[in-house]
């Protein structure tokens, strides 16, 4: 699902879109780390997660500084954030819970950089939201790789299958 954050006419409405959508990778966090298999997954996502627990401080702490309140915690959208792990998890395992963690990376990654493009953020505050990019683009670019991980090992173990048929029906010709 495309996001419309970082295109909000004023600034601390569009820092407290990119709050909520931190909260709302929150959720999906937890929800997924919950249901991965892998423990190095989980550990990894651990770390992501508290990457975005960062930013919301961090974002808040811009928001109060211009005088507004903060975001308090994840708009509707975490319904869907939330909602995509949990049918991962039922159709696929590990595999299908990172690509779905993976849309929701490409949602934060796309925000931080329209915020980040924004002429109405100051240096100081540029620098915090160029910080979050980068580990928007680390997480981003580690599930791509783990998928890429996998798919690979899947398509060795189908090639394996697919030689081991091979040789039993030839056998069984032979027989």
């Amino acid at each position: 699902m495309a996001t419309l954050v970082g295109t909000q006419k004023d600034l601390i409405s569009m820092l407290n879109s990119l709050i909520e959508l931190d909260y709302d990778a929150i959720e999906a966090y937890h929800v997924a780390i919950e249901r991965l298999d892998s423990a190095a997954y989980r550990q990894r996502l651990t770390q992501f997660m508290q990457d975005h627990e960062r930013h919301v401080r961090d974002v808040g702490a811009l928001v109060r500084q211009l005088g507004a309140e903060p975001a308090s915690g994840a708009d509707i959208k975490q319904v869907l954030t939330k909602g995509k792990v949990v049918l991962a998890d039922m159709v696929g395992g590990d595999k299908a819970i990172l690509a779905a963690m993976k849309t929701n990376e490409d949602d934060t990654n796309t925000a931080y950089e329209r915020a980040v493009a924004r002429r109405d953020v100051q240096p100081a505050a540029r620098l915090m939201l160029e910080r979050n990019l980068a580990d928007e683009r680390t997480h981003r670019t580690w599930i791509e790789q783990t998928l890429q991980a996998l798919a690979t090992v899947e398509d060795t173990e189908v090639a394996g299958r697919d030689l081991e048929m091979d040789v039993n029906q030839e056998r069984d010709l032979r027989l």
